[in-house]
């Protein structure tokens, strides 16, 4: 059984309140999403190929990660699900943005790490992927609507790309 904590839309813990993975959160209740964007020294970004028989199976992803558990910090969460899903060990993390999303009773907190890593060192979490490949900022954008499980990282590669 996974536990997360809860908070209020401006991602204040509410003491004393947990929740459980699958039950339904109540209105004006969210949980902690982290998710990190890889982009390599050379420009490129990490695409992982979702796992079939999950939802969205065979889509692309653009981020590692997933929910916080109890008591993890959104940085700690990060790292972890980043490990978790690609095997990069990396606490430089730069937080660049927050959407708070009431449809999913979800609050996302965007992570992105920069690496220089050998591109063939990505190890794939059984169950949760079965593919990567690395994609130019261009490539990422022109990917179609049933390619790409969520476009809401667009904002972020793009504001990344003109920061950088």
């Amino acid at each position: 059984m996974e536990i997360w904590d809860v908070y209020n839309k401006n991602l204040e813990k509410i003491e004393g309140k947990t929740l459980v993975r699958g039950e339904i959160i109540p209105d004006g209740l969210f949980h902690l999403v982290c998710d990190v964007i890889v982009r390599h020294t050379d420009g490129t970004y990490l695409l992982m190929q979702r796992d079939n028989k999950k939802n969205f199976g065979g889509m692309w992803e653009t981020t590692a990660g997933g929910s916080a558990l109890q008591g993890e910090t959104p940085l700690e969460c990060a790292i972890r699900e980043l490990r978790e899903e690609t095997g990069i060990v990396s606490q430089n993390l730069k937080e660049v943005g927050k959407i708070v999303s009431p449809q999913t009773h979800s609050i996302y907190v965007e992570f992105l790490c920069v690496t220089d890593m050998d591109k063939g060192d990505i190890s794939l979490q059984e169950g949760e992927t079965i593919a990567y490949k690395w994609a130019s900022r261009d490539e990422l954008l022109r990917m179609k609507e049933n390619e790409l499980v969520s476009k809401r990282i667009w904002q972020f590669i793009s504001d990344l790309s003109y920061k950088s």
